[in-house]
């Protein structure tokens, strides 16, 4: 994974996800799994979200 490219296409989109990402690598695989299903959950909800337009509400 080109980390470099991410950091510079995402800047200011959530300067948070790399440095988390980062911390999940360094956890036993078992952990790891679980915290990337749950980033892969928030990032699917935050998504989702976008979706609806501005007059659906």
């Amino acid at each position: 994974m080109d980390t470099d490219a991410i950091e510079t296409e995402g800047a200011g989109a959530d300067d948070a996800l790399l440095p988390r990402l980062r911390v999940i690598e360094q956890q036993p695989l078992d952990q790891r799994a679980t915290a990337y299903a749950q980033v892969h959950d928030e990032l699917k909800a935050r998504l989702e979200g976008g979706d609806t337009s501005p007059s659906d509400g």
